[in-house]
């Protein structure tokens, strides 16, 4: 990308218009039209200024590329709402990393899934040995312990996590973990000690049973309007308020 483009795109992240950028750079909109169709380009010390509005490095201007730990635009916006929640809701950047140590685990296996397809199709020999017992193949997945049918389960981070081996169906690629409930809310359909089978791939809807981080407690429940709801009639629902950090952890797809 030519300077221009850089500056342009920059821009845009950041939300300006030429005409905001030229106001806080005490300078012309036309100024900045030709910075960004690559006519002039600012001195360094305006350049300096730039950086600072924008939210970026000087390297992202005078480097050819990005090198891969210099941090986007899009991700310096992440990493100030984190830095944002963090201050004003620990409980909440708890919740966002038990999120994100969850889809980092599920890329890593993804990527080794990946290394490991494309190995078997360099090689004849591999496929040729595993295509009879392909009916018989089984997969590894996630197993939880565990999520709540009543007063709610901590499920932070990875501990307690096992690998369970499932047979490796269509239906059940879709499967990325599996959790024990824990409790009576939801019988009769999900008992105390049943483990189910949860899928982040497909979409939850209203009236879909699915696992919930409701401030860093797990729960399995139906997906209401403005409750999370029991199917135990001796038990209670639960109420989402605005204060509340809530967190959809996939569909309940099935049992083990």
């Amino acid at each position: 990308m030519t300077f221009g483009e850089k500056l342009k795109a920059a821009r845009i992240e950041s939300g300006l218009k030429q005409s905001e950028l030229a106001k806080k750079l005490n300078t012309t909109g036309n100024t900045i039209s030709n910075w960004e169709n690559n006519v002039s380009k600012p001195d360094l010390d305006t350049l300096s200024y730039i950086c600072g509005i924008l939210h970026v490095t000087a390297s992202y201007f005078l480097q050819a590329t990005i090198p891969e730990d210099e941090v986007s635009i899009s991700e310096l916006k992440l990493v100030k709402k984190y830095r944002y929640i963090t201050e004003h809701s620990p409980s909440g950047a708890k919740t966002i990393n038990a999120v994100l140590e969850n889809e980092y685990a599920i890329a890593e296996q993804l990527e080794k899934q990946k290394d490991r397809i494309e190995e078997l199709e360099t090689s004849q020999a591999a496929v040729i040995d595993i295509q009879p017992h392909l009916e018989d193949s089984t997969r590894l997945i996630e197993y939880h312990h565990s999520a709540s049918a009543g007063t709610g389960v901590f499920i932070l981070g990875s501990e307690g996590v096992e690998q369970l081996p499932i047979p490796n169906t269509p239906e059940n690629r879709k499967v990325d973990y599996a959790i024990k409930v824990s409790g009576n809310s939801m019988e009769p359909d999900y008992s105390d000690g049943d483990i189910v089978l949860v899928s982040q791939k497909v979409d939850l809807n209203h009236g879909d049973v699915g696992i919930f981080i409701v401030n860093n407690d797990a729960y399995i429940k139906e997906y209401g309007e403005t409750e999370l709801i029991s199917w135990n009639p001796d038990a209670d629902n639960i109420i989402i308020s605005e204060y509340d950090n809530i967190v959809c952890m996939g569909k309940v797809v099935g049992k083990y």
